[in-house]
């Protein structure tokens, strides 16, 4: 009806948005740090970031559990649409093991933890790194194996808990559709889970505002180099990866990344807001049919991409892996590095979409590498915010172009409408619809 227009739902305020919320508590952890680093080095102070660990801790196992049985049961549906399914699958694992070992290699080169005070960290890891080194492989394959499933989430063993999913998401599979109850409930549970975790991230500004305090009355203001150049390390890395790496199988399959990312700026801009990649699905599908891929391939390859095609997330756990040890003073091994690209390629399966899973899975990675770790995170608390939105674009990214290469591997792109979609100017008014309605 003319005149009238539509509703539209009320914004919070901006004080009540949680990434505001983040960025003050940690300028105001800064400030506490630099002006007064007996009271910001202080138990009390330094218990409001263990304390939010503490809390994310409390559910990894079950969380690690949902989400890589889940992944494996629901590999059978992408089997049943055949070789289309398969050929995703195959994409997916290389392109995320790629970027894990990027960031394994950036890590190791530009070392941005290095000089943080590690050597005042270096004996709290001593013992365990003592034991563990006594420890030999037969110990080492026997301890990977719980004595009961209960007792692997009862103690937190998340290498347990890992084994345990591997196998029972498996055995789901091989049922097939009498496995399809459990393999619902599971999912269910597991969005139940990250229930909790929103409900937890609720607290994040007080956490971080002690993580940041603590870091920067104990290390000194100098230590916020460190995070900086983390922070910066891991955007220039992702960049590369899209660039470089997305850029070179852009060009096999017959476009320019930079076209494309273009054509996707306004569901960029919605995911750089809420910091899921899930926010702009809807719009994503769409663009990629216009694009020429196939609905089949579409509907098959996005959603299943969500779990297997997590490029920004694996480069941030590499990434901050190294990170964390680098800040504690602890040498990883060569062994242990390659562990962390198997566990992390397990871990950050289902982490995409949801605020704050990146964070988890970064915890269940170091819980299985380097359990002594684990403390570490609260280092890189503070600044986790500002990575969240680069884990989710990089994954936003990847997962559009995996959509099209397995549309051309499967010869069902349509290369007019590609070249077409790509060349054509991007209204300004797609942006504000885009920013609209994500």
């Amino acid at each position: 009806m003319a005149g009238t227009t539509a509703a539209r739902p009320a914004r919070k305020p901006i004080y009540k948005q949680l990434y505001v919320q983040v960025l003050a508590a940690i300028v105001l952890g800064f400030l506490l740090g630099w002006l007064a680093p007996d009271v910001a080095g202080s138990a009390w102070v330094k218990a409001l970031g263990d304390g939010f660990i503490k809390l994310i801790k409390m559910v990894i196992a079950p969380i690690i559990f949902c989400t890589v049985t889940s992944g494996i049961a629901h590999m059978n549906d992408a089997r049943k649409v055949g070789r289309v399914g398969l050929k995703a699958l195959v994409y997916f694992e290389l392109l995320s093991t790629l970027a894990l070992a990027i960031g394994l290699v950036i890590g190791n080169v530009v070392q941005p933890g290095a000089g943080f005070g590690g050597a005042a960290n270096a004996g709290a890891v001593a013992d365990y790194s003592a034991r563990a080194a006594h420890q030999s492989t037969v110990e080492f394959l026997l301890h990977i194996i719980p004595s009961s499933v209960v007792g692997a989430f009862a103690e937190g063993n998340i290498l347990q808990v890992l084994l345990f999913s591997v196998l029972f998401g498996f055995a789901l599979m091989v049922l097939g559709a009498r496995g399809h109850t459990v393999r619902a409930l599971i999912d269910d549970l597991g969005h139940a889970f990250f229930g909790v975790i929103a409900v937890i991230m609720k607290a994040a500004p007080i956490g971080a505002f002690g993580a940041m305090a603590y870091t920067i009355g104990r290390y000194g203001p100098e230590a916020i180099g460190n995070l900086a150049g983390l922070i910066l390390t891991f955007y220039v890395t992702a960049a590369l990866f899209v660039l470089v790496v997305l850029g070179l199988v852009a060009r096999a399959v017959g476009f320019r990344i930079l076209h494309y990312l273009a054509y996707i700026r306004a569901e960029i801009l919605v995911v750089l807001a809420t910091s899921s990649s899930e926010s702009a699905l809807p719009q994503l599908m769409e663009k990629l049919e216009r694009l020429g891929c196939s609905k089949s391939v579409v509907g098959l390859v996005v959603p299943t991409g969500y779990s297997f095609n997590l490029d920004g997330t694996n480069i941030y756990l590499t990434l901050a892996t190294l990170f964390v040890a680098q800040a504690l003073g602890v040498d990883l091994s060569l062994y242990e590095q390659l562990a962390i690209l198997g566990v992390a390629m397990l871990t950050s399966k289902g982490a995409s979409g949801v605020t704050g899973a990146g964070f988890v899975t970064l915890a269940a990675t170091l819980a299985v590498v380097r359990p002594e770790l684990v403390p570490g995170m609260a280092i890189v608390l503070g600044i986790d915010k500002f990575m969240s939105e680069c884990r989710a674009i990089t994954n936003f990214v990847g997962n559009g172009v995996a959509t099209i290469v397995v549309s051309a591997w499967e010869g069902e792109l349509d290369r007019e409408a590609l070249a077409a979609g790509l060349s054509r100017r991007v209204d300004t008014s797609d942006v504000e619809t885009a920013v609209t309605t994500g």
